[in-house]
């Protein structure tokens, strides 16, 4: 009779170390140990040569219902399986529903379980005209981290948090020990940069840079981050397209303040002069894409550990939305999920950075952030047996082949990448087989914050 229900043997890539030669061993959905050379038996045992075997990414950006009856949760996990996210962390801007309540946070809860392929936990927000007061009920019904706007997209899907309140919602957080992320760009340098763009007629694809040019994002930064070290609460920016953002924060941090930042993988791989000129609407993004200098800059951040993690800022539009000659009309936002770690691993074997980095920057720090390394962000003991494997097979990357988006457009179809996620196991199970996503809608599981010392306290 086997000890564990499942073996996995192969190169596994762990945030300090990578194991050659090494497997994982799993036993009711639990990672039950890691170790190298001669593997256990076990019920299911697979020998995968020189195949990675990486911890499941928790995707801490995701945006699975910001357009009526478009993609849905059915949707965004299965491109999550898909690309070896086993975990997703999704907003609270949802078209028609802003999670702003207790009520809100369970009705998303009951909407997204029966349609989830993998695990979900939630960001919760405030409406402007209530301010704090239901911040510690969205605790209490579980949400992961809160998150805000310096820039008014919509009053009421998507408002804009004014200073004096974001300070008053920082203040109310900073009790429970979670995290307060804002979109880090300036309401008023942003408008009046827009206005400046269209009094020059700019229309085509260098509008959008020019309408956020970086102090806009960098004031905002700043704000955040004073915000924070003025109340106590830890301040995350939830994306960075800047250089100059991550030193700001690693400043923060030796001050002693918690001060934490993310890196989107679009702005890991796209650039303005060649990827946002060439697909003009469907490489719009809040912040911008930016030049291939400031890309580079971003990876060397990633080299030296001043990037928090990394995530997609997953959101699917339907191509009309993201079409528009008129570079400023289109939406913005982009899907990432399937290719997130194909293209991490991509542009760090390309520069010399350990995967180490990958284990770290998309799975253990986001577990971590996210209060939800009780079970997850880890191939350790005791842990949910999320996992990765993936195989030196280089293919070209096409949203719409390989069937598990629901626009069937990405901004990164026709990128060569070299490694392909060949499975992905959610708690142990076999949720994605490296052609089709065989985990059915109901696999996935609500996850929340393990009750802290702070959170009780703060209830």
């Amino acid at each position: 009779m086997s000890d564990f229900d499942l073996v996995l043997k192969g190169t596994v890539v762990l945030p300090h170390r990578i194991v050659e030669g090494g497997h994982v061993a799993v036993r009711d959905g639990k990672v039950v140990h890691v170790g190298q050379g001669v593997a256990p038996a076990a019920r299911e045992r697979h020998d995968l040569g020189t195949a990675m075997i990486l911890p499941g990414a928790v995707d801490a950006q995701v945006h699975s219902l910001s357009q009526k009856n478009q993609e849905d949760f059915v949707w965004s996990t299965r491109s999550a399986a898909a690309g070896g996210v086993t975990t997703i962390v999704d907003m609270p801007y949802d078209e028609g529903n802003l999670v702003c309540s207790a009520e809100a946070v369970a009705y998303k809860v009951e909407h997204a379980s029966p349609q989830a392929r993998v695990d979900f936990a939630l960001y919760g927000t405030v409406d402007p005209e209530e301010g704090p007061a239901r911040i510690l009920e969205m605790v209490e019904a579980g949400v992961a981290a809160f998150k805000f706007s310096t820039f008014g997209t919509d009053p009421k899907r998507f408002p804009r948090i004014p200073a004096a309140l974001l300070e008053d919602c920082f203040r109310a957080i900073a009790p429970t020990g979670l995290a307060a992320g804002v979109h880090n760009e300036d309401d008023e340098a942003v408008r009046a940069a827009i206005e400046r763009v269209r009094a020059a007629g700019i229309a085509d694809y260098r509008a959008h840079g020019l309408s956020r040019p970086p102090l806009t994002e960098l004031l905002a930064t700043n704000q955040i981050y004073e915000t924070g070290a003025a109340t106590g609460c830890p301040a995350h920016v939830v994306h960075c397209s800047l250089g100059r953002g991550y030193e700001i924060a690693a400043a923060y941090r030796a001050q002693g303040h918690a001060a934490t930042i993310e890196c989107c993988i679009h702005y890991l791989t796209l650039d303005e002069e060649n990827d946002v000129r060439r697909l003009g609407g469907k490489a719009k993004i809040n912040p911008p894409i930016r030049p291939r200098a400031e890309v580079e800059k971003l990876w060397r951040h990633v080299a030296d550990g001043t990037v928090t993690m990394v995530s997609t800022d997953h959101v699917s539009w339907s191509e009309d939305r993201k079409t528009n000659p008129d570079m400023l009309a289109n939406a913005s936002g982009v899907p990432g999920l399937e290719v997130m770690v194909p293209l991490f691993v991509k542009g760090a074997l390309e520069r010399g950075i350990p995967l180490t980095r990958a284990a770290e920057l998309m799975t253990l720090n986001p577990a971590r952030h996210f209060r939800l390394d009780h079970c997850k962000g880890a191939l350790e003991a005791g842990k949910d047996a999320d996992i990765i494997v993936m195989t030196p097979e280089p293919y070209v990357y096409d949203a719409a082949a390989s069937g598990n988006n629901v626009v069937g457009w990405s901004p990164y179809n026709g990128i060569r990448l070299p490694w392909r996620v060949s499975a992905t196991y959610l708690r142990g199970a076999l949720v994605f087989d490296g052609r089709t996503v065989v985990a059915k809608p109901g696999t996935g599981a609500f996850v929340r914050p393990l009750q802290t010392l702070a959170l009780q306290e703060a209830r």
